[in-house]
């Protein structure tokens, strides 16, 4: 019988969890990272400068997780973006863009109600850990 393993991911790189969960998971090739706010690596506080900054940071520490998970940000395949206000969108965006060039992967935003400390924003993702070929179509 062949199994799958699943590894749980920690990285110091990354602020500690506000809750019981892990910073990601990885399932045989593919790395489920929960969802990262733009808070202080040291504290849990969100950076100043509103949606945009929270997202570079949140971004930031994306990239920290999956490197730490054996991905990167070029071998992620979806995204899940929460906007605690949708007018934030835009600013939103043009982190986002900037974060991932123009390799982007598949992506869902819903606007919430609410989101840990009050933050504008929170992203999660899911990657391909090992090597991958690029194709489009």
């Amino acid at each position: 019988m062949s199994f799958v393993i699943r590894k749980i991911i920690s990285s110091s790189k990354c602020p500690r969890p506000l809750a019981p969960y892990s910073q990601a998971v990885v399932a045989d090739r593919t790395v489920y990272c929960s969802g990262v706010i733009g808070i202080d690596l040291n504290e849990p506080k969100l950076v100043a400068g509103g949606a945009s900054a929270q997202a570079a940071k949140a971004l930031e520490h994306l990239a920290n997780l999956l490197n730490d998970a054996g991905s990167g940000i070029d071998k992620v395949v979806k995204t899940t973006v929460l906007l605690a206000d949708m007018n934030d969108y835009a600013a939103v965006n043009d982190e986002y863009k900037r974060f991932f060039g123009n390799n982007f992967p598949a992506r869902t935003c819903y606007a919430v109600s609410q989101l840990p400390l009050g933050a504008a924003v929170e992203i999660e993702a899911i990657g391909i850990v090992g090597d991958v070929k690029h194709e489009t179509s």
